[in-house]
């Protein structure tokens, strides 16, 4: 397409081709996919099968050097399994030609490696990384940041959230159900919400205390005679260097729910929440107490495809686009220290359950000394 912006998407599994789709509904902003890289033939033949559908003629290549090496995108995803992205992304800030990138969560699956792209990507100010943490542009989450930087529940306090939801989707060659290619559940699925507490409070975390296990799912799967070790439910308290505090509860055997998200934020004046995917908002002062709460359904009118996540991907894509296009006057909505951060959260998290203690987040960031 002349004059658009190309994309090419590394990685079209299940999230990959939830890109093309949300970025096929962004085509009137002149954007358009023209090629794809993954290994694995029944995925790029379901990439290509989305693509003749919408018009759109993909080159496709086996390995993402050679998509990088083939100059035909200005702009990267990388949707590819988690344990892969390390190696990916430092090929992409290394290559001559500069690619923008999004990346999904987590950033990578340890905090070393973390830090290695975070280091890598400053010596390269001619490229923009994201890092694909959306929930916060789920319409809900977006009107309670809003409501709380509005500063109409005051100074946040507390911050609990809750996911109650069915258990991990099969992925490729079920890379998935074991920690050492994920990161360990609170890092592959609770990053997100990490990334979200610290929005919430406006800070920095400083330890955390976590209690989990496998108690339902998984137990009876066995994949090259080894039985899937990710935990299935957890608490996990955080401190922040603001004195406030959040809470994650987690459970992934709980289908029977009506929300998968809710979100409470708790500040000196009043109390804020919201519920995914009711898309609702509730909001309350002390003063007025219970019958002063006021009750909002949240939408974002941009929202063109809801797609697997309540059309937050699709804001993602159009604000990245906005980055990407501002040439360098505008930075990427969520960056590499977002990226960075969030995985540390979830990695002191996990290790909290394996050593029955706090875990500082120095102690996670020192993993490089």
């Amino acid at each position: 397409m002349a004059n658009a912006t190309n994309y090419g998407i590394i990685g079209v599994g299940m999230m990959g081709r939830e890109h093309l789709i949300n970025l096929f509904h962004l085509r009137s902003e002149a954007v358009a996919v023209v090629c794809i890289a993954d290994p694995h033939i029944p995925s790029q033949k379901l990439a290509l099968n989305l693509a003749e559908s919408f018009n759109w003629h993909l080159k496709v290549f086996s390995g993402h050097k050679d998509l990088l090496d083939s100059g035909l995108c200005d702009v990267v995803i990388v949707s590819t399994p988690n344990m892969t992205h390390y190696e990916i992304l430092m090929d992409i800030i290394n290559h001559p030609k500069a690619h923008h990138v999004l990346v999904e969560k987590p950033l990578c699956t340890t905090v070393m490696d973390c830090r290695k792209v975070t280091e890598a990507a400053r010596k390269r100010p001619d490229m923009l990384v994201q890092v694909g943490l959306e929930y916060r542009y789920m319409p809900p989450v977006a009107k309670l940041i809003e409501i709380i930087k509005g500063g109409k529940i005051g100074e946040v306090k507390m911050v609990a959230i809750r996911e109650h939801r069915f258990p991990f989707l099969v992925k490729v060659n079920n890379w998935n159900r074991f920690n050492c290619n994920s990161g360990g559940t609170l890092v592959e699925k609770c990053c997100h919400f990490f990334d979200l507490m610290r929005l919430f409070v406006g800070a920095n975390p400083v330890r955390v205390m976590a209690s989990g296990a496998i108690d339902v799912n998984h137990r009876d799967e066995v994949y090259n005679g080894k039985v899937p070790d990710i935990i299935d439910n957890a608490f996990v308290i955080v401190e922040f260097d603001n004195s406030t505090r959040g809470m994650l509860d987690l459970c992934m055997f709980a289908e029977g729910s009506k929300n998968e998200q809710e979100i409470s934020v708790v500040g000196d004046l009043g109390k804020g929440e919201a519920f995914v995917p009711e898309n609702t908002v509730r909001f309350g002062t002390r003063a007025a107490g219970r019958d002063g709460v006021q009750t909002l359904r949240a939408f974002d009118e941009r929202i063109k495809h809801d797609g697997l996540h309540h059309g937050s991907s699709y804001l993602e894509h159009l604000n990245f686009l906005s980055a990407v296009r501002a040439k360098g006057v505008e930075a990427p909505a969520v960056d590499l220290e977002d990226g960075l951060i969030s995985v540390a959260m979830g990695v002191a998290a996990q290790l909290s359950i394996e050593k029955g203690r706090f875990v500082t987040i120095e102690e996670v960031m020192g993993e490089t000394k």
